[in-house]
């Protein structure tokens, strides 16, 4: 089986294909040799699970409100930045902290007015009034503190991204004055790259990888559980633990199957995880 020439093939009548096939990618970037990845790719069950995939149905979404649910989470991020810089901790804090802190801050403020402009273009009423709760930030007392609600902040964020991406399948190019026209999906999945940055970032200021292992001093904590939870090492229906699935004769462990895809959380648990921190 000729892997690449099939890819090649099907990007002459399908210019996105390497897009629909970017979270089944992911697995072939992780197998650290060419031999492993061309052993993956020579499997025929597994490849047509994974196309199988990447050419499902879609699922067309109501726009405003998944743009508004988005900028929900942005709001809530934005403001907790805001507490952030505001407080001693930060001012006392090493320079290339603050650095990082203050940029990250202003890709959620642009995120912010974005998601504004998108939804008063489409013709709907962007959400207001998404604070982080001023009560829960006064209990975060040190910047270590801040920087642990900052790593649950940034991975909800890009798994609840992950879980409405379907929403926002079929749901055509809108044009919008002063922006342009975009694409819905396109424009949601550019924040999304944009979220898991700051997480990896946040993540190496905490001397933790920048991906999820499972062995993170947060990684117990309900943001990486869920219906999918991020320990899962099942992916196309195949578990991966098997040996010889991936490689022929090579097992690989369930922590290095599960840091090698990121999972979705449904609206209703991002929902369950992020009221009890918006407030005044």
């Amino acid at each position: 089986m000729n892997f690449l020439n099939i890819i090649n093939q099907l990007a002459e009548v399908d210019a996105d294909v390497l897009d629909r096939l970017d979270s089944r990618r992911a697995v072939f970037s992780s197998l650290g040799t060419v031999a492993k990845r061309s052993a993956m790719a020579a499997t025929p069950m597994l490849i047509a699970s994974m196309f199988q995939k990447a050419y499902a149905g879609t699922n067309a979404g109501d726009p405003v409100e998944i743009f508004n649910y988005a900028l929900t989470l942005e709001l809530l991020e934005n403001d907790f930045y805001n507490k952030v810089k505001a407080s001693a901790f930060y001012t006392a804090a090493p320079a290339a902290s603050q650095a990082a802190i203050t940029q990250i801050s202003k890709h959620e403020a642009a995120h912010v007015a974005l998601l504004q402009k998108v939804i008063t273009g489409i013709g709907g009423t962007p959400v207001t009034n998404v604070t982080f709760k001023a009560s829960t930030f006064a209990t975060l007392t040190s910047f270590a503190a801040q920087l642990q609600v900052a790593q649950l902040l940034e991975d909800t964020g890009v798994r609840a991204y992950k879980g409405r991406a379907t929403d926002l399948q079929g749901i055509g190019d809108v044009t919008i004055t002063g922006v342009g026209t975009i694409n819905p999906l396109e424009s949601a999945l550019r924040i999304h790259s944009v979220e898991a940055r700051h997480a990896a970032h946040i993540r190496i200021m905490r001397a933790q990888t920048p991906w999820i292992s499972g062995s993170g001093d947060l990684d117990g904590a309900d943001n990486y559980k869920g219906a999918t939870p991020e320990s899962n090492f099942t992916q196309a229906g195949y578990n991966l633990t098997t040996a010889g699935v991936i490689t022929p004769g090579v097992t690989y462990s369930a922590t290095d199957v599960a840091a090698a895809f990121d999972e979705i959380l449904t609206k209703a648990e991002v929902t369950t995880l992020v009221t009890p921190l918006i407030g005044a």
